[in-house]
């Protein structure tokens, strides 16, 4: 649950705070107030692209925040996995923006990425903006809108059609070009003879790069360790002397005091410590060779494996894979009967793996589409509409249309007049129509991920409660429902409808709403107002939370207009009295 919004120098909002609560959240406001930059900035949060025309002219940066209330573990495992500490019962996220096209992510107040935040989002928030009815609609989002219905894990499909669709690529690969391909097969079987001729190392030339800044500068290295080895313990006033004599002095302590012993015992084991490294030091200064020979020999490697960084790579694992690449590619031509026969072989085994995984998806959706489109058509009607609504799921597993998320072709169908025929909603339904099988469908589908409650309505009735026991498998979430104006183009008893409907919706999850309509504002448990204001020659959005009497002064405004009169007073008592 969102518990605080805080916003700074995002457009024309200076800096602001809201306190959001459980339940219907309702944001109102004039026209142009700054309504939707509110949940445009909050869309940040969740991962969105960010553009730094958003800063409020004259400010180097723009801020957005917010504290979440999270006790999902799948939140902290995705925190864990990249890094950071979660904190318990809550997450704060932060991001910045700044004028130079640059920003930065914090979660807990730990540096994070946008993937991060993107990763976050879907156990945060869904966020329903402004026009989504329409874009809803088109066929990929169609699709997704039913799975996500199903809960469907696109993953295994995905994998098997990845494989299938590789193996399929690399086929087509070795089948063209095959005069090309010849003529590149002597670059290729010089450039692998170049290579395996210096033999890199993974490795090697950090090793050799080091023994040279020691070889090139032997003679100061082998002082520096002989001076360090005499310090330590060959002169009569080294280190380990010292030690030893400051030893006998604490021992003589230790007679009357035990508390002396383990003092004693630790100078005992640093002397020791000192007299390893002055032998290792010795050793190393011994060992150097430190012969012009050896030095020209590590700079000819180094050289080499340079000219092959050159050419191959940037790296010498670069080089190394590339050498990997030419084996394989010869491989492939020189024996491309026997590859083509053995991938063809593999290609029959993807291809039934695939099948088998798509079609259980497909089945899987015409099972869940079926029982949606009921559940959804008694939510639509729920809305003041007389409609009926069907789920079309089709398409066949021919390879033509493979896909990563299946073979299948959704679409939604609804018919808004009795006695018309049904037709895809997008070319039927008006704006209005639109907005509320969106909040149908999205009512249901969010309803369906809730843990299933018994229900009192009679076995065939079409309950409001329907979707409920849905998808009763689906795993329930803590995230947060925001629409922006999902009350588009419609009014009167629609609109009292789509009230009802947030508001049942809000007794399992928060919901955040922006609203033109009294009638929906009139069923918030919490009503802050958004204000834009002139001061000093610039404009500030600052937004408010209304207490009993100011609520009822705003949704008389929203019922006159600028206005207020003593009748938009009594008509504002009576709705928050009707939808208390």
């Amino acid at each position: 649950m969102l518990r605080e919004l805080r916003v700074e120098n995002y457009a024309v909002i200076d800096n602001v705070v809201v306190e959001f609560g459980a339940g219907l959240n309702l944001l109102t406001g004039e026209t142009g107030a700054g309504k939707s930059i509110l949940i445009d900035a909050l869309a940040l949060l969740l991962g969105e692209r960010a553009q730094s025309d958003i800063i409020r002219h004259g400010a180097d940066k723009a801020t957005v925040s917010a504290v979440y209330e999270a006790t999902d573990p799948a939140i902290s495992a995705i925190l864990e996995a990249n890094g950071l500490d979660p904190s318990a019962g809550e997450i704060i996220l932060r991001r910045d923006i700044s004028a130079n096209g640059k920003g930065r992510v914090f979660v807990n107040n730990q540096p994070a990425t946008v993937a991060v935040l993107k990763a976050l989002a879907p156990r945060l928030a869904v966020v329903h903006a402004q026009n989504q009815s329409v874009l809803v609609f088109d066929a990929t989002e169609r699709l997704a809108l039913l799975d996500l219905a199903a809960g469907i894990d696109h993953l295994p499909v995905a994998e098997a059609y990845s494989t299938w669709h590789q193996i399929i690529l690399r086929i087509a690969d070795l089948e063209k070009g095959e005069q090309e391909k010849l003529r590149l097969v002597d670059l290729w079987k010089f450039q692998l003879k170049e290579i395996s001729d210096v033999a890199p190392v993974e490795g090697e030339d950090q090793k050799l790069e080091a023994e040279k800044r020691v070889l090139a500068n032997s003679e100061r290295v082998y002082a520096a360790a002989m001076g360090a080895f005499e310090q330590l313990y060959d002169i009569e006033d080294s280190a380990n002397s010292r030690l030893k004599a400051a030893a006998r002095h604490i021992e003589e302590l230790a007679r009357f005091d035990p508390a002396y012993q383990e003092p004693l015992q630790q100078l005992e084991s640093a002397r020791l410590t000192a007299e390893d490294l002055a032998v290792t030091l010795r050793d190393f200064a011994a060992s150097m060779d430190a012969s012009p020979e050896r030095l020209a020999e590590v700079e000819d490697r180094l050289a080499a494996l340079d000219k092959l960084r050159r050419k191959y790579g940037h790296s010498l694992d670069a080089v190394l894979a590339y050498q990997q690449e030419v084996a394989a590619k010869l491989n492939d031509v020189e024996n491309k009967n026997e590859v083509l026969a053995a991938l063809r072989k593999d290609l029959a085994k993807a291809a039934e793996k695939y099948l088998a995984s798509a079609r259980a998806l497909s089945k899987r959706r015409y099972e869940l589409a079926h029982r949606l489109e009921k559940t959804v058509e008694a939510e639509i009607n729920d809305l003041a509409m007389k409609a009926r609504f069907h789920i079309e799921v089709s398409g066949s597993d021919d390879e033509s249309n493979w896909t990563s998320t299946g073979f299948d072709h959704v679409a939604y169908l609804i018919a808004t007049n009795p006695g018309e025929p049904m037709g895809p909603i997008e070319n039927i339904a008006s704006g209005g129509e639109l907005s509320r099988v969106m909040l149908a469908l999205k009512a249901s589908i969010e309803a369906g991920r809730a843990p299933a409650k018994s229900t009192s309505a009679g076995a065939g009735s079409a309950s409001p409660n329907a979707s409920a026991n849905l998808f009763a498998a689906a795993p329930d979430s803590e995230r947060s429902l925001v629409f922006d104006e999902i009350d588009a183009g419609i009014g009167g008893r629609a609109a009292d409808a789509v009230g009802k409907k947030l508001k049942a919706l809000s007794r399992g999850k928060q919901v955040l709403c922006i609203t033109h309509l009294p009638q929906i504002a009139s069923f918030a448990d919490h009503h802050f107002l958004i204000e834009k204001h002139e001061s000093g020659g610039r404009t500030r959005t600052t937004v408010r939370p209304l207490d009993a009497t100011q609520r009822r002064e705003e949704i008389a405004r929203m019922l006159s207009g600028a206005k207020v009169t003593e009748a938009s007073l009594k008509n504002a008592d009576q709705l928050l009295k009707t939808n208390a």
